[in-house]
C-alpha cells in the first residue's frame, strides 16, 4: 500500500465490471485489462500529483483522476462501453478518495444504515427494512483497508490488541467498527448515516410516527419545562424525534447539548454543543458523558438535552433535574415506559454512589414527568406506541399511566393497520402547563380513535 498524503492506493486485484457487483471475480483477460487500468490509473495519479498538492480538495484531485483515465484508456484501446466506463471511474474514485464498495451507499439518501459483515455481505436499511445488497468486497484485507482509511484521519488504532472502535465519518454518520478475533466471520462495519434532512414535526405526521394531537400535546409539555425521555429500541427513531421535540425549546434560552456522537441538529441562536471524547491510541484523554453533564451545569444552562443516557451520568442528570434544571430533554434504550424508568434505576446505580434503590426511585419519580416511547414495527415504520405519565411513588414503586397509545389492528398487504387514542386521562402536571400560559382543549384527552391513514 503507498499513501501520498491522505490519498491512500492500494494494489489492484480484478473487479468484474458491468453490474453492481464487487467481489472475488474471475480472472478472464478482459477482468486483467480492466485491473491493469485501474492499477495503472493510480500509479500515475500518484506521479503526476505534486508534493503541495491538497489531496482534500475531492473536486481537484478527481478531475486530476479524470484526465488520467481519459489517457490510460486511449492507450489502452480497450473495448468499452459506456456504462463501463463510468462505472470503472467511478470505482477508481472510490478506491482513491472514497470508501470503496460502499461508497455509492454512503451516498444513497435512501439508505439509513450500511452493515458489512466480512466480506461477502453486505446489508443496508431502506424504510425501516433489512436486505441483502449484491455489493462485496475483494477479500477481508480490502475490508480492513476501508477500516484503516475511517479510523486514522481521527487517530484512532484498531488491531488484535483493540479490535473495537467507534467513530464518526466526516458526514457526521457514526460508525462501529469490530474486527477478528472477535469478529469469526472477518471485519465488521455498521453505519448509521447521518440524517442531512431536518425532519418536522409535519414530516412525522405524514409518516404516522405520530398525530396532529400528539405533537400539540408534546410541544406543550417541551415549552412548559417537563423533563422528558424519550424510550425505544434501536433504531426506533429516538434522536429524531429527539430533533423533533428540540425544535420546540424556546428560542431565547441557552441550550446546552451533550452527545456521544453529535447528531442533533438545532436551529436556536443560543446553543451550546458538547461531543464525548473516547480515549487516544494510548487509551488515555477519555471524556465521558457523564463528565459533560457534571460541567454543563457550571455553564448556567436553561435546558440540558442529553442525546442518550447509558450509564452513571443517569444520576447527574436526575440530581439536576431536582435541583431547577427543569426541561431536560434524553433518550434512553428500552422496551417500554416502565421499563425506562427501571434501566435509569441501574444506569444511577452505575455512577457508583453506595444509595438504595428506594432512594433513586424517588429521585426518578421526582424529575422527569414524561415518558415518550417508540417502536419499529413488522413493517419497518416507526411509531409512538406510549406516552406515559410519571406520577410519584406508592410505597416502593413508581406509579405510572398511559396518556396516549397506539393500537395495532393487523397487517394488510404487508403494511401494520391500527389507530391512535387518548385513554380519556388527565395529567396531573396540567396545572403546570396552564401555569406557563398554554391552554390546550380539553378534548385532547378524549378517547376518540384516530386511525392510520393511507396515502400519506
Amino acid at each position: 500500500m503507498r499513501r501520498l498524503n491522505s490519498v491512500t492506493v492500494e494494489p489492484v486485484r480484478p473487479v468484474t465490471i458491468g453490474n453492481d457487483r464487487r467481489g472475488p471475480a474471475e480472472e478472464t483477460p478482459q477482468n486483467d485489462a480492466y485491473g491493469r487500468i485501474r492499477e495503472r490509473v493510480q500509479r500515475r495519479l500518484l506521479s503526476e500529483l505534486s508534493p503541495g498538492t491538497d489531496t482534500n480538495d475531492t473536486a481537484g484531485v478527481r478531475r486530476a483522476l479524470e484526465q488520467i483515465f481519459v489517457d490510460t484508456l486511449q492507450e489502452e484501446r480497450l473495448p468499452m462501453s459506456r456504462a463501463d466506463r463510468t462505472n470503472l471511474f467511478e470505482l477508481i474514485v472510490a478506491d482513491v478518495l472514497g470508501y470503496g464498495p460502499i461508497e455509492p451507499l454512503l451516498r444513497d439518501e435512501t439508505v439509513t444504515e450500511i452493515l458489512v459483515n466480512g466480506a461477502e455481505r453486505v446489508y443496508v436499511e431502506r424504510a425501516g427494512i433489512l436486505e441483502e445488497t449484491d455489493i462485496h468486497f475483494r477479500d477481508n484485507e480490502e475490508v480492513m483497508h476501508i477500516v484503516d482509511r475511517i479510523v486514522t484521519p481521527l487517530g484512532r488504532r484498531i488491531d488484535e490488541s483493540s479490535p473495537m472502535v467507534d467513530a464518526r465519518l466526516p458526514d457526521g454518520s457514526r460508525v462501529n467498527i469490530i474486527i477478528p478475533p472477535l469478529a469469526l466471520d472477518g471485519p465488521t462495519i455498521s453505519i448509521r448515516k447521518f440524517a442531512r434532512a431536518f425532519f418536522t414535526p409535519e414530516d412525522m405526521i405524514r409518516a404516522n410516527t405520530l398525530t396532529p394531537t400528539i405533537v400539540d400535546f408534546l410541544r406543550a409539555c417541551v415549552v412548559a419545562r417537563l423533563n422528558i425521555v424519550i424510550s425505544g429500541g434501536t433504531s426506533t427513531g429516538k434522536t429524531t424525534l429527539l430533533n423533533v421535540l428540540s425544535g420546540f425549546l424556546p428560542d431565547r434560552e441557552r441550550i446546552i447539548t451533550i452527545e456521544d456522537s453529535a447528531e442533533l441538529q438545532l436551529n436556536q441562536r443560543h446553543v451550546v454543543r458538547l461531543e464525548s471524547r473516547p480515549p487516544n491510541v494510548e487509551g488515555k484523554g477519555q471524556i465521558g458523558i457523564r463528565q459533560l453533564v457534571i460541567n454543563a451545569l457550571r455553564m448556567r444552562p436553561d435546558r440540558i438535552v442529553v442525546g442518550e443516557v447509558r450509564g452513571g451520568e443517569a444520576l447527574d442528570m436526575l440530581q439536576a433535574m431536582n435541583t431547577g434544571h427543569d426541561g431536560s430533554l434524553t433518550t434512553a434504550h428500552s422496551n417500554s415506559p416502565r421499563d425506562t424508568l427501571q434501566r435509569i434505576s441501574t444506569m444511577a446505580l452505575m455512577a457508583g454512589m453506595d444509595l438504595p434503590m428506594r432512594a433513586i426511585n424517588e429521585q426518578i419519580a421526582a424529575a422527569f414527568h414524561l415518558i415518550v416511547h417508540l417502536d419499529r414495527l413488522v413493517d419497518g415504520t416507526r411509531k409512538v406506541t406510549q406516552i406515559s405519565e410519571v406520577q410519584g411513588m406508592e410505597g416502593d414503586v413508581i406509579v405510572m399511566q398511559d396518556i396516549f397509545r397506539f393500537s395495532q389492528t393487523g397487517v394488510s398487504k404487508g403494511k401494520v393497520e391500527g389507530f391512535f387514542t387518548a385513554l380519556g386521562l388527565r395529567p396531573q402536571f396540567m396545572d403546570k402547563i396552564e401555569t406557563a400560559g398554554i391552554k390546550l382543549p380539553p378534548t385532547i384527552f378524549n378517547p376518540e380513535r384516530d386511525y392510520i391513514r393511507r396515502g400519506r
